[in-house]
């Protein structure tokens, strides 16, 4: 009866603190309190420090938010002409070509390279394969593929800056213009054109191995290029042309530096995994019910179609010429949007769980269970093992509201604790709203690059849809980090937090983002041997540092230091046992990270000096 006397004094002591300490918040609840249970013992698992990437970012930008990967992708990369230092834009602008401010050949990428470096991160350039790069008039000038004087009056064209240049829908019967002549604005590129800029990257920077350009990605969107890309490339893509076109330009890149990581395929996303482009555009001309590049192939998905074929090559020639496999994935029921409504804020706040959920139906014209990494593990487990997985652009929107900012902190935590290998939004926010500042929640909370731990653990309460929480050991420190993200629209919410397997000192430091738009740190936690209480304000990110209490050398977790524990140390140093997070917290009296010979040392100097 006295131990749960006291058990019960603790936990009532934990959660009058936590009210405390949160005093800044509403105290009176208004939410049914939400019990969440972490277990530093269970689901261990590296997280990739290439999740927190971004896409475009300034120096500035990257040095404040700590993050190693900076891709400059998108539409208008994949006719990138390196040697005239020009692009056209396609789609996005009427298929324009358009010129960088400077002639030097290769500017653009080698200063997208510079401004990463300064920043601290990795670069990932885009090396085209649609087959066409950009070219330009007189003077630098543009270029237009739908020229209204050459082909006529067309719905839509760049008034302001360049009439000439239309949509190429023409006005006289809201049709695509078909039949234009590609070098209008472009000339033919092949991948020896493309292994030249690559030999270019090389003898600035060196090989990635030396420490040069290491990212190269294949394209953008391979299977929707008759559409963005439809002035150079109307028809579909089947299959084969994006296996050729990879195997091909992969080669030539492996070919002037070997230590290259090579990322494919950049499919935009649902149905660029399971249909190829030829399949997309015939799909929505004549219907879903048949579907003739598929059928050419047995029926098989696009996506796993090409992995086996990717390693096919592989096997065959003992090279690996994809590195990573990545896509681009948006939410399709409206979040990527500006939308703050009641109605999107839930949707969004519901809809990041098609990233993990196996049960969960996606709520657009998807309608299936997305279940988005595992299916993406999975296919490389059974078509291409060993290939790491990475979604290179990805979005939920809302970026200036608290809404965005809490979806974008849910979804670096599923990143983590799910085993993603590397992610880069597309694109990154300014640094004064809330989603870039959850951002800094992960990589720099305290404004001294202190970061998110980087072992996922265990971490699990009642409903993702409006709180999800994550947590991770820190292995700089050993402190366990704990990200809890509360996504009700209103009311607050108490938090009683229960820890397992790990020894936390007596205090922990809690910093919080809400809709007031700013990283706040707020008093100090109580923490006891069970966890701690806290109260959550709606829409708020709340980061928990627990630092690792002093190592004590009580391993065996009776309350004594005795010869008990020096017998269960040495067992750990021999290897007949393996410590879990809390006995290696209590045995590293040298703080090295590990149970080591000179532990057992102190343990037994300590227990000498006792008895």
């Amino acid at each position: 009866m006295l131990t749960k006397l006291t058990n019960r004094f603790r936990w009532i002591h934990a959660a009058l603190c936590g009210m405390l300490f949160l005093n800044a918040s509403p105290v009176s609840a208004q939410n049914p309190a939400v019990t969440l249970l972490v277990d530093a013992a269970r689901d261990r698992r590296p997280i990739d420090p290439r999740i927190y990437g971004v896409n475009h970012a300034t120096t500035a930008q990257l040095a404040d938010l700590n993050v190693f990967l900076n891709r400059n992708g998108g539409n208008h990369t994949s006719r990138y002409n390196w040697k005239l230092n020009a692009d056209n834009r396609g789609q996005d602008w009427y298929f324009q070509s358009i010129a960088e401010p400077s002639p030097t050949p290769g500017e653009r990428g080698d200063t997208f390279i510079t401004r990463s470096r300064a920043g601290g991160a990795d670069a990932m350039l885009t090396i085209p394969m649609v087959g066409w790069v950009a070219k330009l008039g007189p003077n630098r000038g543009k270029l237009a593929s739908f020229s209204i004087k050459k082909y006529g009056a067309q719905t839509g064209n760049d008034a302001q800056w360049f009439p000439d240049a239309g949509n190429g829908i023409l006005k006289s019967t809201g049709q695509p213009v078909t039949g234009n002549d590609p070098h209008d604005a472009n000339v033919p590129a092949d991948s020896t054109f493309m292994q030249e800029w690559v030999h270019h990257l090389v003898g600035k920077w060196g090989r990635a191995a030396e420490g040069g350009l290491k990212y190269y990605i294949l394209d953008n969107e391979p299977s929707i290029w008759h559409s963005t890309h439809r002035d150079v490339h109307p028809e579909g893509a089947k299959m084969e042309e994006v296996r050729d076109k990879i195997l091909d330009t992969a080669a030539k890149i492996k070919a002037v530096d070997p230590t290259a990581v090579v990322a494919g395929p950049e499919e935009w996303g649902w149905s660029g995994y399971l249909f190829s482009g030829y399949d997309q555009q015939w799909g929505s001309r004549y219907g879903w019910s048949h579907l003739p590049d598929r059928a050419a192939h047995g029926g098989k998905e696009y996506l796993p179609w090409l992995l086996s074929e990717l390693k096919k090559h592989h096997d065959a020639t003992g090279t690996r010429l994809l590195d990573l496999f990545t896509v681009h994935y948006y939410p399709q029921g409206g979040e990527f949007s500006n939308d703050t409504s009641e109605l999107m804020q839930r949707r969004r706040n519901r809809s990041t769980r098609s990233l993990w959920d196996l049960r969960y139906t996606d709520e657009s014209w998807i309608g299936t269970q997305v279940k988005l990494i595992p299916r993406l593990k999975g296919w490389v487990n059974a078509h291409y093992p060993g290939t790491p997985v990475g979604l290179t652009e990805y979005n939920w929107g809302a970026t200036h509201h608290i809404n965005g900012a809490t979806a974008q902190a849910d979804l670096l935590g599923i990143f983590g604790r799910e085993g993603l290998d590397l992610a880069t939004l597309w694109d990154l926010p300014a640094a004064s709203t809330p989603t870039y500042k959850a951002i800094k929640m992960y990589r720099n909370y305290d404004g001294r690059k202190s970061t998110f731990g980087d072992v996922s653990v265990a971490a699990s309460g009642s409903n993702p849809d409006t709180l999800s929480a994550f947590a991770a050991t820190r292995r700089t420190d050993g402190a366990l980090t704990l990200m809890v993200i509360h996504k009700a629209l209103a009311g607050s919410t108490p938090l009683p937090v229960n820890l397992s397997n790990y020894n936390a000192a007596a205090t922990a430091q809690a910093w919080r983002l809400t809709s007031a738009n700013a990283i706040q740190q707020l008093p100090d936690v109580s923490v006891s041997s069970s966890g701690f209480s806290a109260t959550l304000p709606p829409q708020s990110i709340t980061l928990f540092v627990l630092p690792a209490a002093s190592a004590t050398g009580e391993v065996n977790g009776d309350g004594n230091l005795d010869i008990a524990d020096a017998v269960l140390l040495l067992q750990f140093v021999v290897g007949h046992q393996s410590p879990n997070p809390a006995q290696l917290q209590a045995a590293d009296l040298n703080r090295n990270g590990r149970a080591d010979v000179e532990d057992a040392v102190l343990v037994l100097k300590r227990i000498l000096a006792v008895e």
